[in-house]
């Protein structure tokens, strides 16, 4: 598409236009020239006189189509060239909010013009990258300190020789709770780090995803129980897909424990799975809080959270792993939300993928 855009463009900076007012300008001139000829001689000048006169007339032509050239050239290619270079510069500098605008309207747009626009584009997406490095260490440093502000914080309550025996558990079971939410954090780093660099690549290989899915939904069996939630499992008997059987596995743990998490008391956590020729689809729909707009568009983003009542029981990797491993697997995952009513995640995997991703 932007291949076609770009070749609908102006073939040429130094348009038609241009080579018709020197074809027409040289044409006029050889005209009054030959004029000065014919009066030069009817007026019975010397023959000194009939030589430097073309001379003169011919080096005033030269000069103003020299000057209108560069003038043009100016016009065209240097102005646009130094807009650039000082744009460039500020960009070198750390400035993102750099926008140059194009020279022409939307029907005569060059290929200046359509530089402009790539470079605009580029600036905007520097500009994002740099946003979301700063988010991320932002981010990365408030989820560890939190943790390590716990730990540090009962460590020394434990000093405290009064403390009762029920006292020094619940420290210390704080403190173990705070050491595995570090250890989770740092793993799920280190496999979304490696995710995304392809350092993990899939390992496909034939497996039964509805016993896989059964296996997963059981290891939350005491949670439903806890809080009287309903789970319903309406899946197929038997249905064998091509995958990496250990990284899908991630992608329902992370899931069904997200519904658990966000369902209520009492509330419902539906796991469905539906297959076809050449896909399987499987939702985990829940009847929690949902989600608003905002929520939706940033919920696959890497340490975003948006029911921050939860905050403390994730780390706002989970869905930024599964969605990276989806993508790795060829498949597709959507989310269908509704603020107060819950939501519905959905994966859509092929039947045999390639593994290739990205």
């Amino acid at each position: 598409m932007r291949r076609k855009e770009k070749s609908d463009k102006r073939q040429s900076m130094l348009n038609l236009s241009l080579f018709v007012v020197f074809f027409f300008a040289v044409l006029l001139m050889s005209g009054i020239h030959q004029g000065f000829l014919v009066l030069t001689t009817e007026l019975g000048l010397n023959n000194t006189i009939q030589l430097f006169v073309p001379i003169i007339y011919w080096a005033v032509v030269a000069l103003g189509l020299t000057a209108y050239t560069h003038w043009r050239i100016s016009k065209v290619y240097d102005e646009p060239m130094k807009i650039m270079a000082d744009a460039t510069a500020k960009v070198a500098d750390g400035d993102f909010s750099v926008f140059i605008p194009s020279q022409h309207t939307k029907n005569k747009l060059d290929y200046l013009d359509v530089m402009f626009q790539d470079f605009n584009k580029m600036v905007e997406e520097l500009g994002s990258i740099e946003t979301l490095k700063v988010d991320f260490f932002s981010n990365v440093s408030h989820e560890i300190k939190t943790p390590i502000a716990v730990i540090q914080n009962h460590a020394y309550l434990l000093q405290n020789k009064d403390l009762t025996e029920e006292e020094r558990k619940d420290y210390i079971d704080t403190i173990l709770q705070a050491t595995k939410k570090l250890s989770n954090l740092i793993t799920n780093m280190l496999k979304l780090n490696k995710l995304e660099k392809q350092a993990i690549r899939p390992v496909p290989q034939s497996y039964d995803l509805c016993a896989q899915l059964c296996e997963v939904a059981l290891q939350f069996e005491d949670m439903w129980e806890q809080k009287d939630i309903e789970f319903i499992a309406d899946i197929e008997e038997r249905v064998h897909i091509i995958a990496d059987e250990g990284l899908m596995d991630l992608v329902w743990t992370n899931l069904i424990s997200n519904a658990m998490k966000f369902t209520p008391k009492g509330g419902t956590v539906t796991l469905t799975l539906v297959s076809e020729e050449d896909k399987v689809t499987v939702s985990v729909a829940d009847t929690g809080c949902g989600m608003d707009e905002k929520t939706k568009k940033k919920v696959f983003e890497k340490f975003y959270q948006g029911d921050t009542s939860h905050s403390t029981e994730g780390n706002g990797l989970g869905l930024a792993l599964v969605k990276r491993i989806v993508d790795l697997s060829d498949g597709e995952i959507f989310v269908e939300s509704t603020e107060g009513k819950g939501s519905v995640f959905t994966v859509v995997l092929p039947m045999k993928n390639s593994g290739g991703g990205e």
